[in-house]
């Protein structure tokens, strides 16, 4: 892409410091300027249109230009537009959904608790567990275990949770007190001739030998995305989840689930937690819960934590804990809309009526020769692309991207991993239109290393 001088590419370079980006290859090739969206599709500045095949970062979930969302952040912000919820104040509409999310949680819970963004959800989540620890007089109950691929986020203590190498290097990162078990990606992880059950039963083992080696008094909860999404949309094997659990009522451990990716609809029911039974004690939510048009997160939390952070806030006198714009009335108000626009339209059983097309088109191109494994559950889904000589694991990916891109179909590189995740209001037609564009980027890519 030739940049030009003065260009809004050239100023995005000269002024912005990019998430996820090497910024020497930022300053070199300049990135792709988004201008507008429009259901699934955006634009670019100079009028390309793409499909979003990733609906932004797994979060436009009604799609892009909804003017119901615009209308009520419109209606909120003349209204009031800020408002906290700091020491005894509150306003509408962080009560209607604080409201709506308890009444929606498929399991019992006892109170929401907003935040701004997933990151800060899941940070928030660890701050709980420790503090809940400490008033239940077991200050040695701290350590969490996540998942080998997991992500959780890139604060601090989220990034530490995050089970991902390049958020850890030169960032000085996990946090003591933090350990990864083993991933649940059964095609990767498996041992020689080890059946899925048999590799179930052993992610059970090591997280209990974990457990173990710690010390259960000191083990305080284990944090999952029932589907993990940035670590490559691994779908958990059958009955994994139910031997995981079992692990941590054994040990009187609690379970967070990260439901930033999966909740509201992804995997065909409103939550993943629904989708493969989970029982958790603290949910955490955002992405699709506005659709990402407004930045807004929130806790869920059972009266298991409730009670016990309750209880230490009255000897201590306060909650120490918040940040400013924490469910404003703005971002909750478009929530709030974005929920009644999801169910509404039904775009969880719409989910549900094209997963079988979604997750076919997917399948068929496990078959092709650059591929070695298709993922996927509901619409959201990932194929891997097989190693190859004198490409080092990761560089693929990429490659086959840039190809896709110019086909006019955004993806997300996983390393070698190609993921979709687009907008719940998707069509038959418009699932045809991104396979038959990636199965003609995958050609492309053959011909291209055939060269």
């Amino acid at each position: 892409m030739t940049i030009q001088p003065n260009s809004i590419e050239a100023r995005d370079k000269a002024y912005q410091l990019h998430s996820y980006t090497n910024a020497r290859a930022l300053e070199r090739d300049g990135s792709l300027v988004i201008d507008r969206g429009e259901g699934i599709y955006v634009y670019d500045v100079n009028g390309n249109k793409y499909i979003e095949g990733m609906a932004g970062l797994w979060s436009v979930g009604v799609g892009f230009g909804e003017s119901r969302l615009v209308e009520a952040a419109a209606r909120q912000m003349a209204k009031l537009p800020y408002y906290h919820t700091f020491t005894l104040r509150s306003h509408g509409p962080s009560i209607d959904l604080a409201e709506k999310l308890i009444q929606m949680a498929p399991v019992p819970m006892s109170k929401a608790y907003f935040t701004n963004s997933g990151s800060e959800a899941n940070d928030t989540a660890m701050k709980m567990v420790w503090y809940r620890s400490n008033a239940l007089g077991k200050p040695e109950k701290k350590k969490i275990i996540s998942r080998i691929k997991g992500y959780h986020g890139v604060t601090i203590a989220s990034a530490s949770l995050t089970g991902l190498p390049n958020n850890h290097r030169s960032f000085d990162l996990p946090l003591a007190g933090v350990f990864h078990t083993t991933c649940p990606h059964y095609r990767a992880f498996k041992q020689e001739n080890e059946t899925e059950l048999a590799f179930v039963e052993r992610c059970a083992k090591d997280l209990e030998d974990l457990i173990l080696k710690e010390g259960p008094e000191t083990v305080a909860a284990f944090i999952g995305e029932p589907v993990m999404g940035a670590g490559g949309v691994i779908v958990p094997p059958a009955g994994y989840w139910d031997a995981i659990q079992k692990v941590l009522r054994k040990y009187d451990i609690l379970l967070i689930a990260d439901e930033v990716i999966c909740g509201f609809g992804r995997t065909g029911e409103m939550f993943g937690t629904t989708t493969y039974s989970l029982q958790p004690d603290i949910m955490t939510l955002s992405k699709q819960i506005s659709s990402s048009y407004q930045p807004i997160s929130a806790l869920l939390i059972n009266e298991n934590v409730y009670g016990p952070l309750a209880d230490e806030s009255a000897k201590i006198g306060t909650f120490g804990h918040g940040v400013t714009a924490a469910g404003h009335p703005v971002a909750a108000a478009v929530a709030l809309e974005n929920l009644a626009i999801i169910e509404e339209r039904d775009l969880v059983g719409n989910v549900r009526a094209l997963a079988p097309k979604f997750q076919s088109r997917l399948k068929a191109l496990e078959s092709h020769p650059l591929a070695i494994e298709a993922r996927g559950v509901g619409l959201i889904g990932a194929l891997e692309l097989k190693p190859r000589e004198g490409f080092s694991a990761g560089q693929l990916g990429p490659k086959l991207l840039a190809i896709m891109l110019e086909k006019g179909l955004i993806s997300r590189a996983i390393g070698d991993s190609l993921a979709l995740c687009p907008p719940m209001i998707i069509t038959e037609s418009q699932i045809d239109t991104i396979f038959d564009t990636f199965e003609a980027s995958l050609e492309a890519f053959a011909k291209q290393l055939a060269a």
